[in-house]
């Protein structure tokens, strides 16, 4: 089986990095930004990071043509992230649209009210994992709760 690991490159790379020997009977890349602590992941898409100034919608697009151009090479069959709105939105969306399946995995940091990648992310999420249970009552009957995950 084949999984992308799509986050940031902050807190939700170190999460997922947390949980990586899950995923050790298969084959795995990362898509997550171009920086310092990126530089040495083995097996990874380092995106360039736009920033939050660029006006309009730009940035967004060329992440999703981004994730067109990756997920069509790659041919994932599941994709698995736990955030970073702005990376993790776009791959999950067009990660659907060709057939991959999503996990989200819902950060540590978020307690009691939803993660913007969260309530964009629900709505196609084949399995959505939450990890503190106030947040089960946030979302819907989708969500579940495996206790700390990360």
């Amino acid at each position: 089986m084949k999984i992308a690991l799509v986050c940031s490159h902050g807190g939700h790379l170190t999460e997922l990095l947390y949980i990586i020997d899950a995923f050790k009977d298969h084959t795995i890349f990362f898509v997550t930004y171009d920086s310092e602590t990126t530089q040495n992941l083995k097996n990874s898409y380092l995106l360039n990071w736009y920033g939050w100034d660029i006006k309009g919608r730009i940035k967004e697009i060329l992440t999703f043509l981004q994730a067109f151009r990756i997920l069509i090479n790659e041919k994932p069959d599941i994709i698995v992230s736990d955030g970073g709105g702005e990376i993790a939105v776009p791959f999950c969306y067009v990660g659907k649209l060709l057939g991959v399946k999503i996990i989200f995995i819902e950060t540590l940091a978020k307690i009691s009210t939803p993660s913007a990648a969260g309530k964009f992310i629900y709505p196609i999420a084949d399995l959505f994992l939450v990890q503190w249970k106030p947040l089960l009552n946030k979302y819907g009957k989708k969500a579940k709760y495996w206790g700390s995950v990360l």
